[in-house]
């Protein structure tokens, strides 16, 4: 049950004004800070210690005498033993406290548990809450089912492994790092029954994961991840921005794909097969004639959630597409919150978002904007949740 949404209104309201803007500390944290920065807001980053120094030290505010921020973007650090501890009662009192709008990003909701950011996480979220499930694959209610209840095109599902019979992803997540992906690709169920072996001996998978695994028909294709943003703020019809376009880098897959074809089959055992670990992003554009349909998608998903789990998507969504020699766009991810690469906006924005608000637009400075423009209307209730 997820807390109820007057709650963490009530809470919101009575925080000073300005808030703090805050986000735990991996994933996009550092165009969250920078976004708030640029519109005036204090931040947080709640880090794990061995991994808070980027932010402390490298990337920390330094004000002038006036306020004014002159270096870096991280006003705070609170480091915590593990990321999960930041979700403590003790946490969460020392958070509203402070006056804290936490930013949800993926980091958020795979080190702190989805029962507790639902049930007891007493500290309001600018964003959708109550979508934070649908990206878990093994949820009956995940953003597959939201798809296909918008009429979203997604690759077609393939039962069981005996049934692959053309090249299919499986996608499970990784073994250990559960943030990470376990996927690998298989055109056979023979392939599938070699690799699933190899990758489960050499601990990549686990075989409970593998049971549970997804298979679906492998786009050939480019990746585009969209990178939306919807206010509930103003008139329905302008609510759907488009602020960028990001591609993943992926270790171990990019570094195979750039060997030549005659290294990579001298290449053995379970390092022939690549990991699809996200370890950077890079910046795209897209045909404009594409654009249309993609725009049609996110009013889709728009209208989906607003309809199946009110109060529907608020602020920052991404949705992740292979688009074929056809041109047709099938998406295969959702991030129900801000994407894992919109840093690549950071300081200087994407030619979409600039485009639109004719000066440079990032994702979190978009998300900071909402925030200043709630409070300056009276109207932060409608964006936290």
């Amino acid at each position: 049950m997820v807390l109820p949404r007057s709650e963490l209104q009530s809470l919101a309201h009575a925080y000073p004004n300005p808030p703090v803007i805050g986000a735990i500390g991996s994933h996009s944290a550092l165009d969250i800070a920078d976004g708030a920065v640029e519109e005036g807001f204090r931040t947080l980053v709640l880090a794990q210690k061995g991994r808070d120094r980027t932010y402390s030290v490298y990337y920390r505010a330094h004000r002038d005498a006036a306020g004014h921020v002159t270096r870096g973007c991280v006003d705070e650090v609170w480091s915590f033993p593990k990321f999960a501890d930041a979700a403590t009662p003790e946490s969460q009192a020392r958070l509203r406290d402070h006056g804290v709008l936490l930013v949800p990003n993926r980091a958020l909701s795979s080190y702190v548990s989805l029962d507790v950011l639902e049930d007891s996480f007493r500290v309001p979220l600018v964003g959708s809450r109550n979508l934070l499930r649908i990206e878990e694959r093994t949820e009956r209610d995940n953003y597959y089912a939201l798809l296909a209840a918008a009429g979203i095109p997604t690759p077609q599902r393939i039962p069981s492994p005996p049934e692959i019979e053309s090249l299919a992803m499986v996608k499970l997540p990784h073994a250990t790092r559960r943030l990470e992906r376990g996927f690998f690709t298989a055109a056979s169920f023979e392939e599938y029954q070699r690799k699933s072996d190899s990758l489960i001996a050499a601990g990549t998978i686990a075989a409970a994961d593998l049971e549970q695994a997804r298979i679906e028909q492998y786009v050939l294709g480019p990746v585009f991840n969209f990178n939306f943003f919807f206010s509930p703020l103003v008139p329905r019809e302008d609510g759907l921005e488009l602020l960028g376009v990001d591609e993943r880098r992926e270790s171990s897959l990019d570094g195979l794909v750039r060997l030549p074809a005659a290294q990579q089959l001298e290449i053995r055992g379970s390092h022939a097969i690549p990991h699809y670990t996200v370890v950077g992003h890079g910046t795209l554009t897209v045909r404009e004639s594409l654009l249309e349909e993609i725009f049609d998608y996110g009013e889709r998903f728009v209208e989906v959630t607003r309809s199946r789990a009110p109060p529907g998507i608020l602020g920052p969504f991404t949705l992740q597409t292979c688009i074929d020699r056809d041109g047709k766009a099938f998406v295969f991810d959702v991030a129900a919150r801000i994407g894992g690469g919109t840093n690549i906006h950071l300081s200087l924005g994407h030619p979409y978002g600039n485009a639109l608000w004719r000066g440079p637009m990032s994702s979190g400075r978009r998300i900071a904007i909402e925030i200043r423009t709630a409070l300056a209307e009276g109207r932060l209730a409608e964006v936290v949740t």
